[in-house]
């Protein structure tokens, strides 16, 4: 009998399912063993792929698995395959050769895993598409034979472990699949497991505080829009001023000299000024000024196919100067205002700022902070890069790759902390552009994000950035499960998001740890100090969303991440 994906998807899991899976594999000549989860233990192959079916419409074609593979490695197209060269493009070639490096240990919990989160089993529903006759027991079956081999998982080799003689894929889903879930994003969820118990830090003590961070403050909260117009650049730049009557003493700085940090919020690419508008009103109503801009790279229309074909189209290299700029032109100007008599005279503290940005404005925040674009090496990376093999953040970095080579100097020294969330940073600032950040950070990667995947956007980076600095890890949460209900990017138009009432302890976690990580440059800096550990962060964790803070990788999770996502 034969359970075909969209079965097993809907199939409450139980022994009997469990033991019908067994015997499926026992018949193709597998053993299955289950201990604490799904454990595949392969046996020598009975039955393996040996001719691949590729349907294109109504059209199907046989072909060997050792011509595919041959194209694969050459590039040369076998005469039975000439009729697929519109689909079999440089592109799809390099979706064949990508490797995905898995503990063989891990490859059984990994696709568990999959199967059991909403992502996953979006990843499986797309599959099945692309693949009408595989069962969850034989993916689970090749992935755990594949990734037996040293240089890491690509699809070749799991068409190679398939243990039937004949597999169809449809070649339209197959391309769509591959945007979706490419390698980068697959390493960042195999990497979920691990990193939700390798960052937890056990404590016999239950977290205990005399006040929660996350909960609205006092204040009454007031907002002021502001149209900015830099005339040098030619820029015009809105910015939403969120502020509050003053507060009791424990939630405020009234007892400092100075008035509290100026916050800046920077959007990500194609979002606009209102994608932390929960996140601006919170702080504000614990006596803090925020500014939440809008970039001028944010209002825009819908992709064109040219745009996605190259990078730069979509988004000017400029912008990565840019951006960073708009932030030093807001400050300027909002001296100038804090200066003048009004509402908001004496609130605008430009000369102690904390900046906050998500995704291209994690970036954004990283760079006046002090780190340093590192052009070569982008170029160098971007060098065979093209969108159908890569996440968005991977592709749309490659925007930066005509900038010259001279030294940007983006710092600005009125930023005293970063907070960077779901920052798309790759190869822009190289291997040695972070440490040249000069400020503390806080870095949120969300090991579900598609978008900016953990492993080259956020950990990577975060083991390059200086001390001090945190990491806030959700393990489940997506790209935008942070911003406000209802936001949107113009990044995730294609891309499945978890959002609403599951992520709300992140939402709360953020808005608690932004605070408390903002009050460190006050003298309230010992009171907030017990929400910047792992206790506070893990004391808002669910069954369905894993919460960490960490100050440090641990070594194991390090050598993971150091290595390349992927080989050729």
């Amino acid at each position: 009998m034969k359970f075909r994906l969209s079965k097993l998807l809907s199939a409450k899991s139980g022994k009997n399912q469990k033991k019908s899976d067994f015997v499926t594999l026992r018949r193709l000549g597998w053993s299955l063993g289950v201990a604490l989860g799904w454990q595949v233990i392969a046996t020598p192959i009975t039955i393996a792929a040996e001719k691949v079916t590729l349907r294109l419409g109504p059209f199907e074609q046989a072909i060997a698995v050792s011509e595919l593979e041959q194209f694969a490695k050459t590039g040369d197209l076998p005469p039975t395959l000439q009729a697929y060269s519109s689909v079999l493009t440089p592109q799809i070639r390099e979706i064949l050769n990508r490797r995905l490096q898995l503990d063989p240990e891990a490859a059984d919990k990994f696709i568990a895993d999959v199967s059991s989160s909403p992502s996953g089993r979006q990843f499986l529903r797309s599959l099945g598409a692309a693949i009408p006759d595989i069962t969850l027991p034989q993916l689970q079956a090749a992935v755990a034979l594949a990734a037996q081999q040293a240089n890491g998982i690509n699809l070749v080799g799991v068409l190679k472990a398939y243990p039937e003689e004949n597999i169809t894929i449809d070649a339209s889903s197959a391309i769509a699949l591959a945007l979706e879930f490419n390698p980068n994003v697959l390493q960042s969820r195999a990497l979920s497991p691990s990193l939700a118990e390798e960052l937890l830090v056990t404590s016999n003590t239950p977290f205990q505080a005399s006040f929660d961070p996350a909960a609205p403050g006092k204040a009454t909260v007031k907002t002021e829009t502001l149209f900015l117009q830099d005339k040098q650049r030619f820029r015009s730049i809105p910015v939403d001023i969120y502020f509050s009557a003053p507060v009791p003493a424990l939630f405020a700085n009234s007892a400092a000299k100075s008035p509290a940090p100026l916050v800046v919020i920077s959007p990500g690419f194609g979002a606009d000024r209102k994608f932390f508008s929960y996140l601006a009103r919170h702080l504000a109503s614990y006596g803090l000024t925020v500014a939440a801009l809008e970039h001028p790279d944010s209002r825009r229309s819908k992709l064109t196919a040219s745009e996605v074909n190259d990078p730069s189209k979509l988004l000017g290299a400029n912008e990565f100067i840019n951006r960073p700029k708009d932030i030093s032109f807001v400050l300027d100007e909002l001296a100038k205002i804090n200066r003048q008599s009004g509402t908001l005279q004496g609130k605008l503290n430009t000369e102690q700022v904390s900046v906050i940005g998500h995704s291209l404005g994690g970036y954004t925040a990283l760079a006046v902070a002090g780190g340093e674009l590192n052009i070569d090496s982008l170029r160098q990376a971007c060098k065979n890069s093209n969108a159908i093999a890569q996440a968005p953040a991977d592709w749309l970095q490659c925007a930066a790759a005509s900038l010259p080579d001279k030294k940007n100097r983006l710092r600005d020294r009125r930023v005293k902390n970063a907070i960077a969330l779901n920052p798309l940073i790759g190869n822009l600032f190289g291997d040695n552009g972070l440490a040249q950040v000069a400020t503390p950070t806080l870095i949120l990667a969300s090991t579900d994000d598609a978008v900016t995947p953990i492993v080259n956007h956020q950990l990577r980076p975060f083991a390059q950035l200086p001390n001090p600095k945190y990491l806030l890890t959700a393990v489940g949460a997506t790209h935008l499960s942070v911003g406000s209900p209802g936001s949107s990017s113009q990044l995730n138009e294609s891309v499945r998001e978890r959002r609403g009432a599951e992520v709300q302890p992140l939402r709360q976690l953020t808005s608690g740890v932004s605070l408390a990580f903002i009050q460190q440059l006050t003298p309230q800096a010992k009171i907030y100090a017990p929400f910047l550990t792992s206790a506070y962060a893990q004391s808002l964790s669910t069954r369905e969303l894993a919460l960490r803070l960490n100050t440090q990788l641990p070594a194991n999770i390090t050598s993971l991440v150091e290595e390349p996502v992927s080989k050729k």
